[in-house]
């Protein structure tokens, strides 16, 4: 990836601060629960939930088993469609392709859809930095470009602002965009989408180059799709001359087969809906007499820290996200601290196995993301693609803890253990060679139970942090073998 957010600190340190903004926890705390309430009522109406969700699964794992295979394909079909398949290593890449592309049109504006890929590459910063401006057609993509701030959730990036201040931002700041705010815009929902309706129409009549992402791919076609849910997307992938997808390589899927599953779970897990209202799919290039859709059509195939994943036996399953959301919505640490703390454009559970998996483990942001989660596994049962991510978080902890060979760049790697975990080593290897020496085993145990009347409530020094909220489990007056021997084994002292 492109690196974090500048300035960001560890995720517990950016979570200590979030969690002390009243404002910012109200916001999170209504919205995740009325997104959440409303997903599990569209979810039990399905009687084949949970044969739909294996079927995701095992779709997106035989993919990227073959993905070298179905990438190939995707790209010959969308060359034989009239589009043009550009290939990038990483984030550099992609945004001087894209770059590169926006300029041979002449044009010095561009209208985004769909985007989270170019999100991560820093797309927007890059064509700025050429003389470009990018203006984001989301309603929430609006709202936190306007605001000059970061997204913070997947599905609904300013989750975190209230009406009040969306209403505040488009006042302020919508003039200097474009079309100002109407006179006297208050902050009911229905003044405001028309706010922002008002101030993109003219942005999608004028622009000529149009930028998107997309949820999937289809290999055997060269089709893309994207779902959306306000119509911003059909304006910007129907109407420019020009169409450039940066997508990420794992969004392929085999076949239009495929699509029925997951054109019934995704949008029942990300906005509760049993359909999107607005589902865009289009296959190459059009003709100028034959209608509406881009006259050349560029699609930019992303790793930028997939294949590396891929590489991953536990780790590669984080690529079966499809951007749902869902984890998010039920997770109490993400409801606490935001997305922001994250330091990433996936916050989230999702975000705390992917980010470190694409950017690596090196910096101490990515090194802390694998534990901000108390692992309580709500995550993995909302999944819709069943993606195990307690267990992909205590894999990433081992590494960060333990160092070991990875895949960075192609290439195998020897990680160094990350600084500040030197108690926990060596709390692991006394416990590894206790569980190897059982007779040291008991009598630890024993000498244990004997003293328990001596034991604290509370943990000395770091411990403190754990035991400051809870009382240490009180020590049982004998060992479970010593018991066991006693209660059940024939001759015992207490057996029948």
């Amino acid at each position: 990836m492109s690196g974090t957010y500048l300035g960001m600190p560890a995720f517990p340190q950016a979570a200590h601060d979030a969690v002390r903004d009243r404002t910012l926890r109200a916001n999170l705390r209504h919205a995740t629960h009325t997104i959440r309430d409303k997903r599990a009522q569209a979810v039990s109406e399905l009687a084949d939930w949970a044969e739909l969700r294996e079927a995701g699964k095992q779709i997106k794992d035989h993919t990227l088993r073959h993905l070298d295979h179905y990438l190939v394909q995707l790209e010959e079909s969308v060359t034989a469609a009239g589009g043009t398949v550009h290939w990038a290593a990483d984030a550099a890449e992609a945004n001087r392709i894209v770059t590169r592309l926006v300029r041979e049109t002449g044009e010095r504006e561009v209208v985004k859809v769909k985007s989270m890929a170019t999100q991560e590459t820093g797309l927007n910063e890059a064509l700025e930095a050429e003389g470009i401006r990018a203006y984001e057609t989301d309603l929430a993509e609006l709202i936190v470009q306007l605001g000059k701030d970061r997204p913070s959730h997947l599905l609904v990036p300013a989750i975190h602002r209230n009406r009040g201040e969306i209403r505040d931002i488009f006042r302020r700041e919508m003039s200097a965009w474009g079309r100002p705010a109407p006179e006297g815009l208050t902050d009911t929902p229905a003044e405001l989408a028309e706010a922002a309706r008002l101030h993109l129409r003219e942005k999608f009549l004028r622009a000529k180059v149009g930028i998107s992402g997309a949820n999937f791919m289809v290999a055997e076609t060269g089709t893309l799709v994207v779902v959306e849910s306000e119509g911003n997307g059909r304006m910007c992938l129907t109407l420019p001359e020009t169409l450039i997808s940066v997508v990420g390589i794992e969004k392929t899927v085999p076949t239009w087969r495929d699509m029925e599953v997951f054109l019934q779970t995704l949008p029942r897990s990300s906005t509760a809906e049993r359909m999107n209202p607005y589902t865009s799919m289009w296959t190459g290039t059009t003709a100028a007499a034959e209608g509406d859709g881009p006259r050349a059509f560029h699609l930019v195939l992303l790793d930028n820290g997939r294949t590396d994943t891929l590489a991953d036996e536990v780790g590669r399953q984080a690529l079966r996200c499809i951007r749902c959301s869902a984890c998010l919505n039920v997770c109490p640490v993400y409801e606490r601290a935001g997305g922001h703390a994250y330091g990433s454009v996936y916050p989230g559970p999702i975000g705390a196995i992917l980010s470190p998996q694409l950017r690596g483990t090196q910096s101490e942001i990515d090194a802390s993301l694998p534990y901000a989660s108390s692992l309580c596994g709500a995550c993995y049962e909302v999944c819709p693609v069943a993606i195990d991510i307690p267990e992909v978080l205590v894999h990433l902890r081992e590494r960060v803890v333990q160092g070991g060979e990875v895949t960075r760049h192609g290439a195998k790697v020897t990680l160094r253990p990350a600084k500040g975990h030197a108690a926990e080593r060596a709390a692991m290897r006394a416990a590894r060679w206790a569980f190897s020496h059982p007779a040291a085993l008991r009598a630890g145990q024993r000498l244990a139970s004997r003293t328990r009347r001596l034991h604290p409530r509370t943990l000395p020094g770091p411990g403190r942090a754990w035991s400051a909220t809870r009382d240490l489990p009180p020590v049982p007056a004998e060992p479970f073998r010593d018991w066991w021997r006693r209660t059940r084994q024939p001759g015992g002292k207490d057996s029948a």
